[in-house]
């Protein structure tokens, strides 16, 4: 007896007969038939993109925006400025 393999799709591969269904050009059966693939996966899939399709555009790695204040950003400038006009100072003074 042979030991049977499960079968693995690509997210290609699932978001295309996804699409496929959602489209209704076709029955259930038809999509089945069609792609090798039990009507009950395609419905699972389907059902799966249409409640992720919102995060289709989400960019990858990028979370939401931390809170900054802006004080504290006006703050930050200001030291740097100061900063720099020292560092400007230092290096005439060092003959540059």
């Amino acid at each position: 007896m042979k030991k049977q393999i499960r079968r693995q799709f690509s997210s290609a591969f699932k978001a295309k007969v996804a699409l496929e269904a959602i489209k209704g050009q076709h029955t259930l059966a038809e999509l089945a038939q069609k792609f090798e693939i039990n009507q009950v996966v395609i419905s699972r899939w389907k059902s799966e993109f249409l409640a992720n399709m919102g995060s289709v555009f989400d960019k990858p790695g990028k979370a939401e925006e931390p809170a900054v204040d802006p004080q504290e950003l006006y703050a930050q400038i200001g030291q740097l400025k100061v900063e720099n006009e020292f560092l400007k100072r230092s290096f005439k003074r060092l003959g540059g």
